[in-house]
């Protein structure tokens, strides 16, 4: 029988994706339990806020060669030291179907992702814990033309 995950929408560890690295730093109390980015405080936590990741994504100028429309999404895990890991990616067509738009812009935006290091952690009741957070790039014509949350 398959263990369930402790929360619904927990990533697990994937030898062949993930960082071994990476570790989880929940207290004891919050050991099997990551909260999601809106939980604890509500602004966006990321140094310079959103609008320093869109910079820093037009300096990138990642597009695609394809004339495509949709959404890609990375979800990944921020530890309590602000380190991230435990990437996912999801892709959907405009009309929120799954499906693969461009596996290169895709990998682009995932690498782009995983280089952003102003991640700060977040407190709980006092306690430094780990947090779900997502970015969703919304594609048009080929180009990001906007950053989601």
């Amino acid at each position: 029988m398959k263990k369930y995950p402790a929360t619904v929408g927990d990533i697990e560890f994937d030898k062949k994706l993930d960082d071994a690295d990476f570790k989880k730093c929940s207290s004891e109390k919050w050991r099997h339990f990551s909260f999601q980015y809106y939980q604890g405080s509500k602004q966006f936590s990321y140094r310079g806020e959103k609008i320093a990741i869109t910079e820093k994504l037009k300096k990138e100028n990642i597009y695609s060669e394809k004339y495509i429309n949709g959404y890609i999404t990375v979800r990944f895990l921020v530890n309590c030291e602000g380190k991230t890991g435990l990437f996912r990616v999801q892709h959907m067509t405009m009309d929120l179907k799954d499906s693969e738009l461009d596996a290169e812009l895709e990998n682009r935006l995932l690498q782009f992702t995983k280089s952003l290091n102003g991640w700060m952690p977040k407190e709980i009741k006092g306690l430094k814990v780990d947090y779900y957070q997502y970015l969703t790039y919304k594609i048009e014509n080929g180009k990001v033309s906007e950053v989601l949350p």
